[in-house]
């Protein structure tokens, strides 16, 4: 199989070469680095609309994963898919859910909301958690409660700061929260699962689309082929995070790619406070200190988490399996 540039092979992290590890980490950096600019990107399609962007974005999407999917030559799983009912309908609540995410967000950019864009990123980490304890009946650790506890309040301060719920946040890191936990479901890679994805979003969205032009308000026919380009463009925009995304998560450890997910709501804050200039009062910033003191909390659990499993795996000693003869294919 061959690879895309700037994108590394699939393949286990462990026992990757420090050179291999090093590729991994800037994939990572390119991804959540292009997470966190895209603010930077929606702005640029107007006059389009909220709605007639994130139907492009669902069309290009589609083609831009095809063309990839075709270089590689990797459709076996798109039969396997279609034969199983279940996995197919999760599929179909992570584009309903993943639609909503996406149509928000470029939404909250284009209408001066980016700040509170950034803050439903900064607490989706803590809607898993509350997720996985609601809905998975897992059990938290004393930190991890704490932290969820300071979320929680992070939000009623935020709350009495803007006069209303950050309803554009929640929104955000409860759609994602839920696409996060279908796709563990349904299992698929990152690619094949935007082509399933995009694959039932692209009839509704290319209907609206043709809609939109033969009421002549479609902007991709009407603005230049400038305009009509960057459209087109929402679909690399899309899925060449994802690419790199993939071939960081085989390269580095997922803990690593925990503390590099923060990079796309820090580039994202800044952006509305230092590019867009949004307002940011000291009850907003009051609510974000306590949202990170949360995100603080909860990355010193993980990482001492982390640092206990390895002792206890160095300290088990090894014991030699016979050779077998089976093969992994």
């Amino acid at each position: 199989m061959r690879a895309r540039p700037g994108c590394a092979k699939e393949g286990p992290v462990s026992g990757k070469s420090q050179g291999e590890r090093r590729t991994g980490l800037l994939n990572g950096f390119a991804a959540y680095g292009m997470w966190g600019l895209v603010p930077l990107f929606w702005p640029l399609l107007k006059p389009a609309g909220a709605v007639e962007i994130l139907a492009h974005r669902m069309t290009w999407s589609l083609v831009f994963v095809a063309v990839a999917l075709a270089f590689v030559r990797r459709w076996a799983w798109a039969g396997e898919l279609i034969r199983q009912p279940r996995r197919l309908a999760l599929v179909a609540v992570a584009a309903a859910v993943i639609t909503v995410n996406w149509g928000v967000y470029i939404w909250s950019v284009n209408s001066g909301h980016v700040v509170e864009a950034s803050l439903g990123y900064f607490i989706n980490p803590l809607v898993t958690i509350a997720m996985g304890v609601l809905l998975l009946k897992e059990r938290l650790r004393p930190v991890q409660w704490a932290a969820v506890g300071v979320g929680f309040a992070a939000v009623i301060v935020l709350t009495v700061g803007y006069g209303r719920p950050p309803w554009i946040s929640l929104t955000l890191a409860f759609s994602f929260a839920t696409y996060g936990l279908v796709k563990k479901k349904v299992n698929l890679g990152g690619i094949e699962s935007l082509a399933a994805e995009t694959a039932i979003q692209f009839l509704p969205a290319a209907g609206y689309l043709v809609w939109l032009t033969a009421h002549g308000e479609s902007t991709f026919t009407s603005q230049g082929a400038g305009h009509a380009a960057l459209l087109a463009a929402t679909g690399v925009v899309t899925a060449l995070p994802l690419v790199c995304f993939g071939a960081a998560a085989i390269r580095v450890p997922l803990s690593t790619l925990g503390l590099l997910q923060y990079l796309a709501p820090v580039f994202q804050f800044l952006l509305g406070v230092l590019y867009f200039h949004e307002a940011m009062p000291a009850e907003r910033w009051a609510g974000f200190a306590l949202v990170w003191l949360a995100l603080t909390l909860l990355t010193a659990d993980a990482w001492r988490s982390a640092r206990r499993s390895r002792l206890a795996e160095f300290s088990v000693p090894r014991v030699e399996k016979p050779v077998s003869a089976a093969v992994d294919v």
